[in-house]
């Protein structure tokens, strides 16, 4: 299969002393039914990128339907001299212009209404025309109808206007397949404004509110096929203003550039507007339009501000154009060194970002999972979002300090996080009541949701906590410093979960604490049941939604928290970065509170080096057999899945509950923030043990490495001190890491979560970037490996696209770990089962190779890297980013059930039942209110896979960092 892959960490959150899991999705599993003998209905969509003398060739094969297709063989044929060259996710094969394609066995299952892809390369001569003809185990196959095209016009991106002025939209469609155009609709976000009928289609709209808004058009086809356009971002003005565009402007040395400049109203008289510089770098001046004139005519036409760079210096200046009667507009410009492109493009792709017209933020500065509000991964909404995003907040502004002096941002940054996604005191009320000495009772998982709920069972005995009194020693607080790693933040849900308020309801404005996933391993976010983290029995059934998840004699009203450590993780890693580039301007003060806050972020970091249950490390099989640690023999010393955290919310109830987690994996390591926190003084933690802590996770991080890298060079799935998290015995024979089981896919399975190839590359860059600052042997050695396997699997065409791993399969295990002699995991080996042209892995595959070249010297790595960056910003830019479009077969699964128990009721905060005949959608019903939701009607009606073209924040994020870190290293 090759739909597109994404992530985000899953997380799971298990109540009272269970488990907070917290999964990266990367691939969503479809539903499937047993296999019947029946004809096959079938329709195949055929997609090339063509450079004149070659092409790649993407096929999706949709079963329409209503029985499985088990196993398959696709044929067509060309009319050219199209000649076969290599293909994925199939085996291929041509006899003339006769092309064959047999499944690959793991993608032979096409389940009803769900789709595989399959794709080749080609070279040619002459024409190259597209085949009409295909078929499915010799049963011709329809092409799937397209969408319509739909295009907004206008306004245009970043357009500012005036309060109670009209704003007029406009819009063109075009159907395909001899269809026409029923209707188009007009959106803000996802409020429609109103509807046009016939061409050309518009709408004057004048009752916006002030501030910022995404809009965008919706075309409806004679088909009963509809598309949405990509967002465009406006901004509505109190009162008059003057516009300037865009707001970053990156200048080389000794160049010049300009800016636009208009007014958002029309005026009654002239208005001049004059331009200055107000702050920053003097070495950049206004060499034009310092006073330009509008007119009641000419007032919306731009004029040009020119603004020159000396041919000496770096930094940021703001240049400030003003008008009397009228709001100044404000352009950052940064004065970047001659040779340095892409500082230019990060700064250009971070005010896009940035840009509060274009919908990555909400008013309160919050970076939004994605733009798009239908997306469904491991957030479940796309105007939720994660710690992860908060994370690449932090190092896309430390990024920016780097490249313009101004580390306002930066700290700003660091504000936000710490206000909305780091719970206060308030929001962990009974920390005071945690008894370190039983930290919380056992509960076992289990294998599926039906298993649920999971009982309490305090007869297992559990460890120790060995850092709860250094660490309140250290920071004088019984409260967690960490984020909690899933966050509503429009209250969509309702809630009301906000920083300091518990289930206010959906009435509560502003971001909103919530959890998802609890139901063991096999549990994909579309059997999930969205619940507070402040539960008081509010919403959901008698007991809220506790007795979903644990069983128990009885419940209490409580709240809890579940951490991702990778984010966290990466925040730290993210104010190293900082630091030592705020260092190497003099300007290391500016952030040095901001800094000593990721050090105590760290601190408590550790928790995740913990088993769940504070278990001793090492051959632990049975829970009642298995001892409790009693210090640092509980601690594993890696990054595990989650840590969580929980107490009653009656203040006088007196108890709370914390937890580590047994299960690790190779994608959330990071080494270079081990090495921070270990070996950079300005990180190192105050408690008393936590700088040796990490020195020594270090060192076991890159073991871990070195002990899951298969032959090829990949790395594999994780280890588990807890089997089938309940202390199971392990299948005989399974290797270990100091006494942890190898697990090849730990956590989760619904996808499994070995086979994203983001895991690699996120994984992978930070110890490329430990070794680029350290030279270390070890990290080079799992490095050289790694990277001779992933260029060999990397495709770069002539016209700039490109093609990369996305779904990995394994078989073996590696040799049980031996430190004084590792073993060469000869039996461990993985395969490609497709590609893809993902943006965001995209980006960070080639920091990995960035960081690893500039340290070694690797010419084909450098290459790779920079052909990777230039074909995304050459092939895939639009106004909000860059994004490609992705193919969505996992949607058929809004239909999916809801495993809840029978006799069990409850309803959301907005209504929507909750029963044993719960679906995905029917307790989202708000989903059938987005503009988008169209396309998933018609999927589930047996229309085409969806295609949507989504702008995640972290992909964005992502993709300026691989800028600016080759332009740091390598340009």
């Amino acid at each position: 299969m090759h739909p597109p892959r994404r992530r985000r960490a899953v997380r799971r959150f298990w109540t009272a002393a269970v488990a907070a899991l917290a999964l990266p999705l990367t691939m969503l599993g479809t539903g499937s039914t047993p296999a019947q003998a029946a004809a096959v209905q079938c329709s195949v969509d055929y997609k090339t990128n063509d450079w004149g003398s070659g092409f790649t060739a993407e096929l999706t094969l949709t079963n329409r339907g209503t029985d499985v297709i088990d196993g398959w063989t696709l044929t067509y044929g060309y009319t050219g001299n199209q000649k076969l060259g290599n293909g994925w996710n199939g085996t291929w094969s041509q006899s003339g212009q006769t092309v064959t394609v047999k499944d690959a066995g793991h993608n032979g299952r096409i389940a009803a209404g769900a789709a595989v892809s399959t794709g080749a390369q080609f070279t040619y001569s002459g024409s190259n025309a597209a085949p009409t003809n295909f078929a499915i185990n010799g049963t011709s196959c329809t092409g799937a109808h397209q969408p319509p095209i739909t295009v907004l016009t206008s306004p245009a991106a970043g357009a500012v206007y005036s309060q109670g002025d009209a704003v007029p939209l406009a819009a063109t469609a075009a159907a395909a397949d001899n269809a026409t155009i029923g209707k188009v609709e007009f959106y803000d976000d996802t409020t429609l404004l109103g509807t046009d009928t016939t061409a050309p289609y518009a709408l004057s709209v004048s009752s916006l509110t002030v501030g910022s808004h995404s809009l965008l058009a919706k075309a409806y086809d004679s088909l009963g096929a509809s598309a949405e356009s990509t967002p465009v971002g406006v901004t509505v003005a109190s009162g008059p203003a003057v516009v300037a565009t865009p707001a970053q402007l990156p200048i080389q040395q000794g160049k010049s550039a300009t800016y636009d400049v208009k007014l958002s109203t029309q005026p009654s008289a002239n208005v001049t507007v004059s331009t200055a510089r107000a702050s920053g770098n003097t070495g950049l001046s206004v060499t034009g339009g310092a006073s330009l004139t509008f007119t009641p005519s000419n007032w919306n036409t731009a004029q040009k501000v020119t603004i020159a760079a000396g041919s000496s210096g770096t930094g940021a200046a703001t240049f400030e154009s003003t008008a009397g009667g009228h709001a100044k507009a404000s352009v950052t410009v940064t004065q970047i060194a001659a040779t340095k492109a892409y500082d230019a493009r990060f700064l250009e792709l971070y005010g896009k970002i940035t840009n509060p017209a274009n919908g990555y933020f909400s008013p309160e500065g919050i970076p939004y999972h994605s733009v798009e509000t239908l997306i469904v991964e491991a957030p479940d909404h796309g105007h939720e979002t994660t710690s992860e995003a908060y994370s690449y907040l932090l190092w896309l502004q430390a990024m920016y300090g780097k490249v313009t002096g101004d580390w306002s941002k930066f700290n700003g940054a660091w504000d936000i996080m710490e206000k909305y996604m780091i719970p206060t005191h308030a929001d962990q009320p009974t920390n005071s009541f945690y008894n370190a000495s039983k930290p919380a009772t056992y509960a076992p998982e289990l294998d599926t949701p039906n298993e649920y709920p999971a009982k309490l069972d305090s007869s297992v005995s559990v460890g120790s906590d060995p850092i709860a009194g250094e660490l309140k020693s250290a920071y004088g607080t019984d409260d967690v410093y960490g984020m909690h790693w899933l966050q509503d933040v429009d209250n969509v849900y309702g809630y009301g979960n906000s920083p300091g308020k518990c289930e206010a309801g959906p009435g509560d404005t502003g971001p909103s604490y919530i959890n998802t996933f609890q139901r063991g391993a096999q549990e994909s976010v579309w059997e999930t049941v969205p619940q507070p983290t402040c539960d008081q029995f509010k919403y959901g059934g008698r007991n809220g939604y506790l007795d979903l998840f644990t069983g128990d004699a009885s419940y209490a009203k409580q709240w809890k928290f579940t951490n991702a450590p990778d984010a966290d993780a990466r925040a730290v890693q993210a104010a190293y970065w900082a630091d030592k580039w705020a260092d190497e301007q003099g300007k290391g003060g500016d952030i040095s509170a901001t800094v000593s806050k990721a050090a105590k972020m760290g601190d408590y970091l550790r928790y995740a080096m913990y088993d769940k249950y504070f278990k001793k490390i090492g051959s632990c099989v049975g829970p009642s057999s298995c001892p409790a640690g009693t210090g640092k023999d509980a601690s594993h010393y890696l990054l595990s899945w989650y840590y969580a955290w929980g107490g009653a919310t009656d203040t006088s109830a007196g108890w709370a509950w914390r937890i580590g987690s047994s299960h690790t994996h190779g994608g959330y390591q990071n080494p270079m923030a081990a090495y921070a926190l270990s070996s950079y003084a300005d990180l190192k933690p105050k408690s008393a043990t936590g700088q040796a802590d990490w020195a020594k996770s270090l060192e076991r991080q890159i073991e871990f490495y070195r002990w899951l890298q298969s032959s090829e060079g990949a790395i594999a799935g994780g280890a588990t001190n807890s089997w089938a998290g309940r202390y199971a015995t392990p299948p005989t024979g399974r290797s270990t890491f100091y006494g942890m089981y190898y697990d090849q896919q730990p956590v989760y399975h619904d996808p499994p979560s070995n086979q994203w190839f983001g895991f690699q590359a996120w994984s992978m860059e930070r110890v490329a970037e430990y070794y680029q600052q350290t030279g270390n042997a070890s990290a080079k050695a799992v490095l050289d490996k790694w990277v001779d396997w992933a260029l060999s699997e990397t495709t770069v065409n002539p016209d700039g696209t490109y093609r990369i791993p996305s779904t990995l399969q394994w078989s073996g295990q590696p040799d049980t770990w031996n430190a004084s002699s590792p073993g060469a995991n000869n039996g461990l080996h993985v395969t490609v089962a497709d590609y893809t042209n993902d943006v965001g892995v995209t980006a960070a595959y080639a920091k990995t190779l960035t960081y690893y070249a500039d340290r070694s010297g690797d010419t084909q790595a450098a290459t790779t890297a920079k052909a990777l960056l230039d074909g995304m910003w050459g092939n895939y830019q639009d106004a909000l980013g860059i994004a490609v479009p992705e193919n969505r077969a996992d949607y058929n699964r809004f239909d999916d059930a809801i495993y809840i128990p029978s006799g069990w009721t409850g309803t959301m905060p907005n209504g929507d039942a909750i029963s044993s005949s719960s679906t995905f959608d029917s307790i989202r019903s708000f989903y059938e209110d987005d503009p988008a939701w169209s396309k998933i009607e018609a999927y589930l009606a047996g229309g085409a896979v969806p295609s949507f073209t989504y702008h995640r924040f972290w992909a964005q994020a992502d993709i300026a960092l691989a800028m600016g870190s080759y332009a740091e290293l390598l340009e």
